[in-house]
């Protein structure tokens, strides 16, 4: 019997247990689920990095760290983690992602806030482009900024998706480096940030940048906070460099109440709500790479360390 350790926060357990035990028979794995197992007994650790696990020097029998969010960045530079650490690629998160992604691209688009709140009661018509007219840009092309570039061409859009290296997604313009960034930001007339949060990222969207993208283009952040330089995106905003911003992720969570961003006419905030981790699907991807550990196979969704993704 192998031991898998749950470390996350106490109110997660209800909702991950039964999820993980299904999962767990549907492939034969006999196990000890728990929240509270001897250090020196555990195999797998099923974690959250806002656990109070800390220290891992004590898990000495154990083979991976199975991330039970997409994001680990609080985690990657603990020096205390010498074993595999694999991220949270579920399937229904993606799916949560593109429809959201999807659902204020078209927004835009659309020009739909016209429409939807009009005090002034008249007759606005303004005819839209048709999405082959118009350019949207997905930075970063991992697992998700992939999967809503594809939904995005297949509405017809001219999609072009930027990410640190190279990268070949079917029918999407890819662009990559520091040259690649520029002509990305060129061509953005709808941007959509999916990048990771890594020091190369930090304030990578900030007043040069910002500078870059058309006049009156449209800005979606459901990736990290850190990338939006906060300052450089209002001073943007006011200037029509940028037409609206929807923001999803800030640096502080949940967004304080005094924070220009709640009261600027042209930024929408949503709390944190574009994907989140599908307890039913999550548990499939992490009860994969238990089985995959204990056949001595290759786990999936590995952080490379030295990237910080």
């Amino acid at each position: 019997m192998i031991n898998i350790l749950f470390a996350a926060k106490p109110e997660r357990w209800p909702t991950y247990e039964a999820p993980l035990r299904a999962a767990l028979k549907a492939a034969n794995i006999e196990a000890q689920l728990a929240q509270d197992i001897a250090p020196d007994q555990v195999d797998y650790i099923v974690y959250a990095p806002n656990s109070d696990l800390q220290d891992f020097m004590p898990y000495t029998r154990a083979k991976a760290v199975l991330n039970l969010w997409a994001g680990v960045e609080q985690i990657t530079g603990n020096e205390t983690l010498k074993i595999p650490l694999a991220r949270m690629v579920d399937p229904g998160l993606t799916k949560g992602m593109v429809e959201w992604v999807t659902g204020h691209v078209m927004r835009y688009h659309l020009g739909m806030d016209a429409h939807i709140v009009n005090p002034s009661h008249e007759w606005k018509i303004k005819t839209p482009p048709l999405a082959q007219e118009r350019e949207v840009v997905i930075f970063g092309l991992g697992a998700l900024g992939t999967a809503c570039a594809k939904v995005l061409l297949g509405l017809g859009f001219r999609v072009t998706g930027w990410s640190r290296s190279a990268k070949d997604v079917a029918g999407v313009t890819c662009l990559h480096g520091d040259e690649g960034f520029g002509e990305a930001l060129r061509r953005a007339e709808i941007a959509v940030t999916l990048l990771p949060d890594t020091p190369a990222t930090t304030d990578i969207f900030n007043a040069k940048t910002l500078g870059q993208m058309p006049h009156g283009s449209f800005l979606i952040n459901p990736g990290r906070g850190p990338l939006i330089d906060d300052d450089a995106l209002i001073a943007a905003l006011d200037s029509g460099r940028i037409a609206h911003a929807t923001l999803d992720v800030f640096r502080t969570e949940p967004l304080p109440k005094e924070h220009p961003f709640w009261a600027h006419p042209q930024v929408t905030v949503t709390p944190h709500i574009a994907a989140e981790t599908r307890a039913s699907t999550a548990s499939e991807v992490i009860v994969e790479n238990i089985k995959r550990g204990e056949q001595g196979a290759p786990f999936i969704n590995l952080v490379d360390r030295t990237l910080g993704y």
